[in-house]
């Protein structure tokens, strides 16, 4: 660990300052896919998370809301400890190292059991109403679907039909919108890299904490089932998936269309995801995103074949080559 002046800039040290933490030590953590910034504190035993969100780029105060939102709710986000929002600095609790990919990687058999912890922890937040977020409506539905024809069918060089994709894409959401109502909380990027483990027992069970909500909207129950289930940086096998979504169906209250909206919701952020690491690529420089394009295309298919996505299965019948797909979803260039 280094001391605070030789990692931070004069802003954070002064936050730091403010918030009781002056000349702690100051451990950086690898950054992901965002300008958000991550540090690991410690002083005489204690410890802390520092995020750095940086304005224009970042908003911490999404985060903030939706933290204590949820630790209204009794779900287990982070306390926060301190903030100063207009220069991005955000103090809160350390949920530990224990994040639940890693986790598993070193303690496979604990899998069944973690999982099982992450299907529970969303059961009593889809059970109150939706907090006070925007909507996950059809704007932002075709929006995030349009991210594969905007980037990774260009830099597959594949000229596809663009305004029959959004049609395809209107028929399919348009009876899941209507089941969808007023919605719950949905977390969008809640998997196994963003959940912590709290302590956990070698069967992997235990509490759980949440991170990375800041993006939270009001939207269809399935939806962070599919980011958990169908993880893009993961594999769950498939037998997993369907116990998980068992377990969930027999605690809520669901309706008889849910298997339908789980694979319409499972093929529209697959096809998000397969843009957004497509751009990580040739926007940002990121080519290791790509080596995560091959799962999430897999988990498409699967999607694709529940006659509730037939509109847009055959428009990938008609614009995505059997070539391109036999080779899960090829590698952008």
């Amino acid at each position: 660990m280094n001391d605070t002046a030789s990692v931070l800039p004069a802003s954070g040290a002064e936050f730091l300052a403010s918030a009781g933490w002056a000349g702690c030590l100051v451990d950086p953590i690898p950054g992901d896919a965002s300008f958000r910034r991550y540090f690991r504190l410690r002083r005489e035993g204690e410890g802390a998370m520092l995020m750095h969100a940086p304005p224009p780029h970042e908003d911490p105060r999404p985060f903030l809301d939706v933290a204590r939102w949820l630790s209204g709710k009794g779900a287990r986000a982070p306390e926060i400890y301190a903030a100063n929002a207009s220069q991005g600095w955000v103090l809160t609790e350390d949920f530990g190292t224990d994040r639940m990919r890693d986790w598993l990687d070193a303690n496979p058999q604990g899998e069944e059991g973690a999982y099982s912890a992450a299907i529970d922890a969303l059961v009593p937040l889809h059970r109150v109403e939706a907090g006070p977020f925007a909507p996950y409506d059809w704007e932002t539905y075709q929006r995030e679907a349009n991210l594969l024809t905007e980037w990774y069918a260009p830099a597959m060089g594949l000229e596809v039909d663009a305004e029959t994709y959004g049609h395809a894409w209107r028929e399919a959401l348009s009876p899941l919108l209507a089941r969808q109502g007023n919605g719950v909380t949905v977390l969008r990027d809640y998997h196994a890299e963003n959940i912590m483990l709290l302590k956990p027992s070698d069967d992997g069970s235990g509490q759980q904490g949440l991170i990375d909500f800041q993006d939270a909207l009001a939207g269809h129950p399935a939806y962070d089932l599919v980011s958990l289930l169908q993880d893009a940086r993961r594999d769950v096998d498939p037998a997993l998936e369907a116990r998980m979504l068992e377990r969930y169906k027999a605690q809520a209250n669901v309706t008889d269309h849910f298997d339908a909206d789980y694979a319409l919701l499972g093929a529209q952020r697959n096809a998000k995801i397969v843009g957004i690491f497509t751009r990580l690529y040739k926007r940002d420089g990121k080519p290791r995103y790509l080596d995560f394009i091959p799962r999430v295309w897999e988990a498409m298919e699967r999607d694709l074949q529940h006659p509730a996505l037939g509109p847009v299965a055959a428009w990938f019948d008609r614009n995505i080559p059997q070539e391109v797909r036999r080779d899960l979803g090829g590698r952008p260039e």
